[in-house]
């Protein structure tokens, strides 16, 4: 027979299950990631010491300005995250914490992982080439187009590739400069028919772009709510849905001339 617990010893009996689950929570791996802004490159320029976009088979402009292609960089799969690690990033403005299978979506094997980056990345850039040849309607077996970005994985930076073939091969189509001279950056993944996809990690990208000088962010318009939420001064926004609509707003900026899509 069960004898009736009075209520302080009961709120005692159901308060220890709780504490020894806190405990346990403040203690044990969660399965997060901690991010944080990483490096940007200038595709129309060179990148740990190699030139990103190589052309050969047609003539190439000389180019100023630049169009520069955004990371984030994230705490490995095998690093534990805790409890104290999730609150003391939550609310930096420069910090993001996102469930690691957002950030590495093929598993918790480093190799694995990498090697899918790295596949992520090679079909990106093959992408990236022919949106751009088809743009421009130009020839893949006439042009050909090498694309080189060390230690970059993933498919995030096809957008800026496209452009910064265009921007090698015709410019703005009047003898200037896509870029007006300036530095635009941006993210967003394309296919082969120049569709732009979401990324993931834009305001991290808006920080590292600012930071690396830009004045333009050229983002998924999908994605245009995150970039807004915590958008550095200075920095301006142009959603894009296709290959062409970012073509067409870089000219507008540079000229001054026609409509330039906001978020």
């Amino acid at each position: 027979m069960l004898s009736r617990l009075k209520r302080p010893q009961a709120v005692a009996v159901c308060a220890l299950p709780v504490a020894a689950l806190l405990a346990t929570a403040a203690f044990a791996p969660l399965p997060f990631s901690v991010a944080q802004p990483g490096s940007t490159a200038n595709v129309l320029g060179a990148y740990k010491g190699s030139e990103v976009i190589r052309i050969s088979g047609a003539p190439v402009r000389e180019t100023s300005g630049q169009l520069r292609m955004t990371t984030i960089v994230a705490t490995g799969p095998g690093t534990d995250i805790r409890l104290g690690d999730v609150l003391g990033n939550w609310f930096a403005t420069d910090r993001a914490v996102m469930p690691s299978d957002a950030v590495y979506p093929s598993g918790d094997d480093l190799e694995e992982i990498e090697r899918h980056n790295i596949e992520q990345m090679e079909e990106s850039q093959t992408a990236a080439t022919r949106a751009a040849l088809g743009h421009l309607g130009l020839d893949a077996s006439d042009v050909d187009v090498t694309l080189k970005l060390t230690d970059v994985g993933g498919p995030s930076a096809g957008l800026l590739l496209s452009l910064g073939i265009i921007d090698k091969l015709e410019g703005d189509g009047s003898g200037g400069d896509l870029t007006g001279g300036k530095v635009i950056a941006g993210t967003g993944t394309i296919d082969a028919d120049g569709e732009v996809g979401a990324v993931g990690g834009v305001p991290l990208k808006t920080q590292a772009a600012r930071r690396d000088g830009a004045s333009v962010f050229l983002v998924p318009k999908a994605e245009c709510g995150q970039a807004e939420a915590e958008l550095p001064e200075g920095l301006r926004l142009v959603p894009v849905t296709t290959l062409k609509g970012a073509v067409d707003a870089l000219k507008a900026l540079a000229s001054g001339k026609g409509p330039v899509p906001r978020c």
